[in-house]
């Protein structure tokens, strides 16, 4: 009969990360505050109100230009319009590295810190070294207004 084996477990480094990323991007997700885009001076109002339903009232449809986005630095999300009336959300920290993604054009979700792109449609990784997509945010639309949920 042998010995029993003692076995160490450790966890990789993408997995703590993306632990603690992930609970860092549930909490900048549930914060409320100011809406601006990553200019600064072309900051988005938040739509006014209360919605009824619970969530954050981000913008009004018309502030996120279609084939584009917006990044909202504050609540930690960007929203794209894809294709007219289609409204999408994402995580606005990269998932290579965790910098804050600073534009949307041409289609694609982009970081500074090391060049990555993401499809604005989907989230998905267009360029690296990211290699996970942008984690989706859940949005709705009520008329007029952009809603983060809560």
């Amino acid at each position: 009969m042998s010995a029993p084996q003692e076995h160490e477990v450790r966890l990789g480094r993408r997995t703590v990360v993306a632990g603690v990323g992930a609970a860092g991007v549930a909490a900048v997700l549930t914060a409320c505050g100011s809406s601006k885009d990553s200019g600064g001076s072309d900051a988005v109002e938040p739509a006014k109100g209360a919605t009824g339903d619970g969530g954050n009232a981000l913008a009004k449809t018309a502030d996120i230009p279609e084939g584009g986005g917006k990044i909202f630095a504050d609540e930690g999300v960007v929203v794209t319009q894809p294709k007219a009336g289609e409204f999408k959300a994402f995580s606005s920290k990269c998932t290579h590295r965790g910098c804050a993604v600073t534009s949307v054009s041409d289609g694609t979700i982009n970081c500074p810190c090391h060049g990555s792109k993401f499809d604005a449609a989907t989230g998905d990784v267009s360029g690296g070294p990211a290699t996970e997509p942008l984690p989706a945010a859940t949005i709705t639309v009520k008329g007029d207004s952009i809603m983060l949920a809560s």
